[in-house]
């Protein structure tokens, strides 16, 4: 075994117990400012990655080929602690609102653990692991605010059903382990062929699906996403949107392309990847459209999200494989962006009613464009990094239709072209409410600390430059998913 390769995971487990241990010696006073030593940490740890430093510059197995380092894992957990970070500055502009902030800072960087773990699994004893590993720190994190009836409620609601997902998720493993002989994904991929006619593998295939299902939250799925994003913590709320989902569809991968990819090219399983793709946009979108509440409204975007990142999936092609990391990437500063003014700016509110953002350019200009450009994005408008993405995965769908002359490809291609011209209405809906409110009943300034606006920046350079210069994260992207089928 080479031990080597999972120093990263070791180093971030390692900083969540100093963070948990850390609360018995400071301050209550002070405990806010572990999350900043949190983000400087997981900082350094980023840029040793992008410097060739540490496990992320190896490539290799451990664990009996249990754990793969490889491209693919390296650009996951390079988005993982980029969220993780931004997710952090959220937590600390959110700290007056919880207790115990330090163990809210720790749970964070344990989460991040498992999805640097789920990143690198190659077997499913490690998927199962990490995926369990991410959902039982969230089970803590959605009910964090125990003073709250709807936190507590969030978090017993996905309690319940990741339970039940993670049932599914061991029973159908079970039954693919019975009928092959094989947790690990290489050798799984080596034998699948001879058990495509077998039912009792294929509904092992189905179940896994499942649990990995919950976790992106595709249709029919999904019915956990609303109450839980509306009821968890603000910053709970954006790690469960980008980096829970992020974790779902890296493994997600390698399921469909390394373990069982001759099962994924068949007739069968594309035609029912390309049918829960279009049903999941346009639940997303049409649920999306009567909301108010501004976390209910980005939950069922979040849905619509995973049907657009579903079609790449479908295409079952390399160039859909990397416009799903691409889309990831552009996700992930477009929805912290949204959540950051959240926090901010309903904070001290008694709802979280669009209707909060009345007069948000007269209170905050830099808030009010932040939330702008994360919607514009988030609705597809070029030269956005949401724009590219769409026409990533759009364009590989396409492709998909002409290699394979599969009717359903173009049907799916026109069900997400409706699910974005749906979507431009509840998301102009809140870029109105900012701006052309009538008579907003506060216009008092809101003060905004050197650190979120350090955040707004960042994530709107983060949504420009992705969507203005893509050619770097997408050939990474392409050599990121070369290793798949």
């Amino acid at each position: 075994m080479n031990a080597s390769l999972i120093s990263l995971e070791i180093s971030v487990i390692g900083l969540g117990l100093v963070l948990m241990l850390a609360d018995l010696f400071m301050p209550a006073e002070r405990r806010k400012f572990l999350g900043y030593a949190a983000i400087a940490a997981l900082g350094v740890l980023l840029l040793a990655s992008f410097a060739g430093c540490g496990s992320c510059s190896l490539t290799g197995t451990a664990f009996h080929g249990a754990f793969v380092n490889d491209g693919l894992s390296l650009f996951f957990k390079r988005l993982f602690i980029i969220a993780a970070i931004l997710v952090l500055f959220v937590a600390v502009e959110f700290s007056d609102r919880l207790t115990a902030i330090s163990e809210y800072y720790s749970l964070i960087v344990f989460a991040l653990a498992g999805m640097l773990f789920a990143a690198s699994a190659n077997d499913f004893a490690m998927l199962f692991v990490s995926i369990e590993l991410i959902t039982i720190t969230f089970y803590v994190l959605v009910s964090f605010q125990r003073n709250k009836l709807a936190s507590l409620e969030a978090g017993v609601k996905y309690l319940i059903l990741g339970a039940l997902s993670s049932a599914f998720m061991i029973f159908g493993i079970a039954l693919i382990w019975g009928t092959t002989g094989q947790l690990n994904f290489t050798e799984l991929a080596a034998v699948a062929s001879q058990f495509a006619d077998s039912k009792i593998f294929l509904l092992g295939v189905l179940l896994v699906l499942v649990g990995l299902g919950f976790k992106i939250a595709a249709f029919p799925f999904q019915i956990w996403a609303p109450d839980v994003y509306q009821g968890a913590p603000t910053p709970t709320t954006a790690f469960l949107a980008i980096g829970s989902k992020a974790a779902g569809f890296v493994l997600l991968m390698r399921f469909l392309f390394s373990a069982i990819p001759s099962i994924t090219h068949s007739h069968a399983l594309s035609t029912m990847l390309i049918i829960v793709s279009g049903i999941t946009i346009l639940y997303g979108n049409l649920c999306a459209l009567p909301q108010r509440n501004l976390k209910r409204l980005l939950a069922y975007s979040s849905i619509s999200h995973a049907g657009y990142l579903l079609l790449g999936v479908a295409a079952l092609n390399a160039n859909g494989q990397a416009a799903i990391l691409y889309y990831l990437a552009g996700y992930l500063f477009t929805v912290l962006a949204a959540f950051l003014v959240i926090a901010l700016v309903l904070r001290q509110l008694e709802t979280e009613d669009v209707s909060g953002l009345a007069g948000l350019n007269q209170r905050s200009p830099l808030l009010a464009a932040t939330l702008t450009i994360a919607m514009v994005s988030l609705a597809g408008i070029p030269p956005l990094a949401g724009f590219f993405g769409k026409f990533l995965l759009l364009k590989s769908v396409v492709e998909a239709a002409q290699t394979t002359g599969n009717p359903g490809y173009y049907c799916l291609l026109f069900t997400a072209l409706v699910g974005v011209v749906i979507s431009l209405y509840y998301y102009f809906n809140v870029v109105r409410a900012i701006y052309w409110s009538k008579e907003p009943k506060d216009v008092s300034p809101i003060e905004m600390s050197g650190a979120a606006k350090l955040t707004a920046w960042l994530c709107i350079a983060g949504i420009f430059a992705l969507g203005l210069f893509p050619n770097a994260v997408l050939n990474f992207a392409l050599l990121a998913v070369g290793g798949l089928k």
